[in-house]
């Protein structure tokens, strides 16, 4: 039984529906330590008889029998494990990868095999050496002559140790001197044990083999032996073949994008650019939300809760709560708060202090003879922190507090502090218990001013002082908020919601509650909406950039085709050509990612240095969160952007790859 057996092998091509035969019924024997030449003229189907036996043409009548196994050419994996473990092809056009050092090109073989990184070098420095090129291998295919690029071929034909080396024309494009150096390295193999099967249009050529099989015509009309075959040693396994892993197809996609850095660079600035929007803009909206929680955590205190009167008796969640509140503002009695309804808010558990208070809406300040008007007046509670007066100290009875905006106002940007001390007299309108207008008039000692900053205007006096003034004035003197102060901040929330369940005497829910928590998600969600609707328009950018990414990889393709059918006839499958484009799409992604977030830090830094002068906080905030998400986007947008192109490569047929220019 022979190493390898063809039976009746038949092929046509076609041109529409005219058939245009090939091979007409091929039969040949081939055993191992045979330098077989097949002869022929161009035409004759000596090309397309080698790519038969190995296993790249697929779609033919007849049978190949490898060692009594009949090959199914029908399955692509079968197909796929005999290039790898079997075959080793020579070319004419040697069909070296050009960003690939001579080195390299001869481990893109030894990578389907079972050896490790130390051994696989080891065995390609010893093949280099062997056909006589171990000064050369950390040269370029372009820095070769032709002899050596020949030798180079070879090596990696031999890499993986296969038993089939089939050389396609291999000193078809050499002169004397290196044609006789091939042919003397093809005669070595031979001698070796393996089989060796040349096509050549040359007599010469041919003669150096043991045996010459002419075709013409797509038939076999001659079959000469010149010599025995060569005689087999003991079959040493140097390796065995396996499928490319995964760490080696993003080796090998490194090293392309590596050769190619300054163009892949280009697309990586675009896309990074694109990031560094989608960072900056997501810093930014972390140091607006900070700063402004800085901003209300400073002049409000997070243990409290503000509680007001619900007139709908409905539980009504925070924001329905508040845009509920505008209904009743024309009848301010309808939020004044019963005795009753205070001592229930005493029994709550979590509390410390409970405090009464009013607010108005409206009200006027006179100094000298200035007047000013404002919205916002209330009375002093624990709500307050010690940091929102920057001068003097809280009121007591008969005193105010005057916002920084007011003291300037009576004062000067210099001398504002100057109002400390001083009187003013407030006046502003409430409602008496038939729910008519009345005014209320005083003269109060200023003794602190706040700044409010980007919380607003403040300005009050203590409860006691308001309500005598409220009494005196015969208006109601009912408080229509209270200040609930929690335990801790632990327990805010719970207080929040015992102050939502508290029922009135008629069975219906009594209060609304308010906390800083609630108004800092309502501030942070319209900070989150603009971050978004920002970050969208530099998401714009994105899809440019995935788009010049789609490009590139379409291009690499096209200039990779036949590294493309170089790699699937050293055994490689249509998911390592897929994952080969989608690694070095992956690279670029990750690489802009990196750009972005050195820009991000360089763009934070000058743009924090800035503003730090006008807010004195860092509005720019980056956190591992932002970046973890901006590499997350790097990889999905490179990824998709990989897959077409990458499943256009995977599809390429070998034999037509091989044959592009």
């Amino acid at each position: 039984m022979a190493f390898l057996e063809l039976h009746d092998i038949h092929k046509s091509y076609y041109l529409g529906k005219e058939e245009f035969p090939v091979l007409k019924g091929i039969d040949l024997d081939f055993e191992l330590g045979e330098f077989v030449s097949i002869l022929g003229e161009s035409g004759g189907g000596k090309s397309t008889l080698m790519n038969i036996i190995g296993g790249l043409d697929r779609n033919f009548d007849g049978s190949v029998t490898i060692q009594g196994q009949t090959l199914d050419h029908t399955k692509e994996k079968q197909m796929d494990n005999y290039r790898r473990g079997t075959i080793g092809y020579i070319y004419q056009s040697y069909n070296l990868i050009s960003h690939l050092s001579v080195l390299d090109n001869v481990l893109v073989s030894l990578d389907m095999t079972d050896l490790n990184s130390s051994q696989r070098k080891q065995r390609a420095v010893e093949l280099l050496n062997k056909v006589g090129l171990s000064d050369q291998i950390k040269k370029h295919p372009n820095q070769l002559s032709g002899g050596q690029k020949q030798r180079v071929a070879i090596a990696r034909a031999l890499a993986s140790d296969p038993k089939i080396i089939i050389a396609d024309e291999p000193t078809g494009a050499l002169d004397s001197k290196n044609t006789a150096e091939v042919l003397s390295l093809l005669t070595e193999i031979a001698q070796e044990g393996k089989l060796v099967i040349a096509v050549t249009h040359s007599q010469d050529v041919a003669n150096h083999g043991t045996r010459i099989v002419h075709l013409a015509d797509g038939q076999i009309d001659g079959d000469d032996r010149l010599k025995d075959a060569y005689p087999l040693g003991e079959d040493k396994h140097l390796m065995h073949p396996k499928v490319l892993s995964s760490t080696a197809s993003y080796r090998n996609a490194f090293k392309h994008f590596s050769f190619n850095f300054w163009r892949n660079s280009l697309i990586m600035l675009g896309t990074a650019i694109g990031l560094f929007a989608v960072l900056l803009f997501s810093g930014l909206g972390n140091g607006i939300n900070a700063f402004i929680q800085n901003q209300i955590n400073s002049m409000v205190n997070p243990n409290s809760v503000t509680v007001m009167k619900n007139p709908t008796g409905k539980k009504l969640s925070t924001s329905q709560f508040e845009s509920e509140m505008g209904n009743f503002q024309s009848d301010p009695t309808k939020m004044m708060i019963d005795s009753s309804l205070m001592t229930k808010l005493d029994n709550l558990k979590h509390v410390d202090k409970v405090e009464p208070g009013y607010q108005m809406s409206n009200y006027s300040l006179n100094y000298g003879k200035q007047s000013k008007t404002g919205s916002g007046f209330q009375t002093w509670t624990k709500a307050y922190t010690s940091n929102t007066i920057k001068s003097g100290h809280a009121p007591k009875n008969n005193q105010i507090v005057l916002d920084k905006t007011q003291a300037v106002a009576f004062m000067g940007q210099k001398n504002y502090k100057k109002i400390l001390g001083k009187t003013v007299t407030l006046n502003l309108t409430w409602v008496n218990d038939q729910k008519q207008p009345v005014q209320v008039k005083a003269k109060l000692k200023v003794v602190g001013i706040a700044n409010g900053g980007q919380a607003g205007a403040i300005t009050g006096t203590n409860y006691s002082t308001m309500h005598k003034l409220l009494k005196d004035a015969k208006a109601f003197t009912k408080p229509n908020f209270v200040s609930v102060n929690a335990s801790s901040m632990n327990d805010v929330k719970t207080v929040a919601n015992e102050v939502k369940d508290i029922k009135g005497s008629n069975g219906k829910y009594a209060f609304g509650a308010i906390t800083v928590g609630d108004i800092l998600d309502t501030v942070n969600q319209y900070v989150k909406i603009a971050s978004i609707v920002l970050s969208s328009i530099a998401g714009i950018s994105l899809i440019v950039s995935a788009l010049m990414i789609i490009v590139t990889m379409y291009m690499s393709v096209s200039e990779r085709t036949k590294e493309i059918g170089i790699l699937r006839a050293l055994g490689e499958r249509r998911k390592d050509i897929r994952r080969l484009f989608t690694a070095e799409s992956l690279i670029i992604g990750v690489f802009s990612a990196v750009l972005a977030l050195v820009l991000a830090y360089l763009g934070s830094i000058g743009l924090n240095h800035v503003l730090y002068g006008i807010v004195k906080f860092n509005m720019v905030q980056l956190t591992l969160g932002n970046v973890i998400t901006t590499f997350v986007i790097a990889i999905v947008i490179s990824f998709i952007a990989a897959l077409m192109p990458a499943r256009r490569a995977s599809r390429l047929n070998p034999i037509d790859a091989l044959s592009a220019d």
